[in-house]
Parts: structure tokens; C-alpha cells; sequence
């Protein structure tokens, strides 16, 4: 039997280049090598936006779309919402009864979470009860399915260790081995910065959609940052100093291309604004396929919903499995 990962993702709404490069590309490749469950993680969105669900629902949609059109197969993988799994509440309560206190709050997933808010929000911003328990939640996301591996970055690999710390505390009361220790599963896959050079993200207004037009990306690839020390079109350039558009070379291209946009550009018979033209051509050729793909499923929202459906049908025959065996376990009537 192949051994079983977990991953999820919060639902942002349309995601972008970032997303696909980081996360989705990997899942795609995994998902034949494991028994995958990918979940959409809209109790987590609760954590730090309860107050604005206006869209909760679309942007769970649009999230799954992208998957869908990014390769990820409902055929072969799990997909799933996770508060459609309610058996996940009933073990996050079993969890959060054998996790110390401070477990939760020195875990660094917790602390960049509370940064966040304080930035966003102002120091006096409070950290309610909820986003306290993020910790536990997440273990328990991975523990629900006891999953063997999680596929993370490896900025990530920390925030898996209070979930195989949880299991190895609940495994030692309990004096049974049920749980696994889930292992970090690393991603080698290439990371993007957005447009200015920043991490890219929504709300840095930074990034390339996924679903975005071919204009619409073409527009936004000019605004990319090139190389700041290069004042005319024949000047010298230093492909290791533009900060943005050659590094998309570099993911995008092949050899040979990066290779004769290094030396064209060293020689100054390449300029920035022929370049990015070039750049935002070869990104829109990348992405006709998954466009296309995602165009289908925008316009069949009935089969999405389906997908979800059965997916999170699925789960939760597998969830009941796990939940019935730790109730057993912990002695609950």
C-alpha cells in the first residue's frame, strides 16, 4: 500500500504563479507516488479573518479550480473542504486536551501568524481563542488521516514538529503506537518573488494569476524589475542584478534560452523592455494549457462542486475510520 500525505491551503481565492511553483507543482507529482489528501483549510481562514467570510465560499471554488487545472487529479487524489470533515473538530478536542500550553505558543507558525496581525491590525490587536489553537488544528489536519508524510518548503519544516510532538505525547499516554509521526516531505520545486522583487502575494499586489489573461500578464511582466544600474537600452547588463525578470528566465526558460538571454543581455544587445516582452510571451505559452483547463471548469461550476463533494465524501469515510479507533483508544463510551 503506498503511504499517505496530507497538505492543504487556505482559500485565498484564484491563486497565482507563486502557489503553483511552490506548492501545486509538487502536489501534482506526488499525488502518484502517495495516497494524497489535499484538503482546502477554511476553518484556518477563521483563524485571522472571521470577520470577513464574504467570499469564504467562492474562494474555496476558485482555489480547487486551480488545482484542477494545475494537474491535480480528483481521480487519483483526495480533495477535499475541511469543514465538511466534522470529525476533524471532534479530534481537534482530543488533541488540544494533551497539548501543553506552551507547545502552542512557541510554535513558529503561531508567532508569524501573530506578527501578521499585530502589523495589519496595530499592537493592540487581540489573539482570540481560535487562532491560540492554530497549532493543534493543523496537527490534527495531518493526524486525522494519519498521514505519514506532509509536503512542505523548507521554511515549513519547523511547523511539523508540534504535530509528530502531539503524536508522540498522545501515543505515550495512551501507551499505544497508532499514530505515525508524519515526516516532512521537502519541496524542491522553484520559488517566485513577486513583480517588485518582494515575496509575491495577494495583497502586495505583486503576483501573476494563474487565471489571468495573456494581456493581463504581458501588462504585468513590464512592470517587473530589471536591472536598476542599466540606463540605456545598449548599455551592459548584469543578469545577476535584475532582480526580477531574469530570475524568471532562469524558472521559465530552458538552457539555451537562459544562456542567450545572459549573453545578449552582458553584451547590451537585449534590451529590458524586449526582454520582458519576450519573458511575457514565454510565461502566457507555459500557461495556455492550465488556462484552458481552468476556462472548462469555470464554466461547469456544477462538476467543481461535485468534485468537492465527493471528495469530502470520501475523506470522511476515512476520518470516521481514525476517529473511531482513537475514541477506542482514549475510552470514550
Amino acid at each position: 500500500m503506498k503511504e499517505r500525505i496530507v497538505s492543504g491551503m487556505r482559500p485565498t481565492g484564484k491563486l497565482h504563479l507563486g502557489h503553483y511553483l511552490g506548492v501545486i507543482q509538487n502536489w501534482a507529482e506526488l499525488q502518484h507516488k502517495y495516497e494524497s489528501f489535499f484538503f482546502v483549510a477554511d476553518w484556518h481562514a477563521l483563524t485571522t479573518k472571521y470577520d470577513k467570510t464574504e467570499t469564504l465560499k467562492q474562494d474555496t471554488i476558485d482555489v480547487v479550480i486551480d488545482w484542477l487545472a494545475s494537474g491535480i487529479d480528483p481521480n487519483i487524489a483526495t480533495i477535499y473542504v475541511q469543514s465538511l470533515i466534522p470529525e476533524i473538530a471532534e479530534l481537534n478536542i482530543y488533541l488540544s486536551m494533551v497539548t501543553p500550553q506552551n507547545w502552542v505558543e512557541r510554535d513558529p507558525c503561531l508567532k508569524d501568524m501573530v506578527k501578521i496581525i499585530h502589523t495589519k491590525e496595530g499592537t493592540n490587536s487581540q489573539v482570540s481563542y481560535g487562532l491560540l489553537g492554530y497549532p493543534v488544528l493543523m496537527s490534527t489536519d495531518i493526524m486525522m488521516f494519519n498521514a505519514t508524510g506532509v509536503p512542505v518548503g523548507i521554511d515549513q519544516v519547523a511547523h511539523i514538529e508540534i504535530t509528530r510532538d502531539i503524536t508522540r505525547r498522545f501515543n505515550n499516554i495512551y501507551k499505544t503506537d497508532f499514530f505515525n509521526e508524519a515526516k516532512p516531505i521537502l519541496n524542491h520545486c522553484s520559488l517566485i518573488c513577486g513583480l517588485d522583487g518582494n515575496k509575491m502575494g495577494k495583497s502586495f499586489q505583486n503576483d501573476i494569476k494563474i487565471s489571468d489573461t495573456e494581456e493581463v500578464t504581458a501588462k504585468r511582466i513590464m512592470s517587473a524589475i530589471t536591472d536598476r544600474s542599466r540606463m540605456r537600452k545598449d548599455d551592459p547588463g548584469h543578469p545577476d542584478e535584475c532582480q526580477v525578470a531574469f530570475k524568471y528566465w532562469e524558472i521559465f526558460g530552458d538552457k539555451s534560452q537562459v544562456d542567450t538571454v545572459r549573453c545578449e543581455c552582458e553584451k547590451g544587445l537585449r534590451g529590458c523592455a524586449d526582454c520582458k516582452r519576450q519573458l511575457g510571451a514565454l510565461i502566457n505559452e507555459k500557461f495556455a494549457p492550465i488556462r484552458e483547463k481552468r476556462r472548462y471548469y469555470e464554466a461547469h461550476p456544477q462538476e467543481v462542486e461535485e468534485i468537492i463533494r465527493e471528495g469530502s465524501k470520501k475523506a470522511r469515510t476515512e476520518a470516521q475510520k481514525v476517529l473511531s479507533q482513537v475514541r477506542e483508544i482514549i475510552g470514550m463510551y
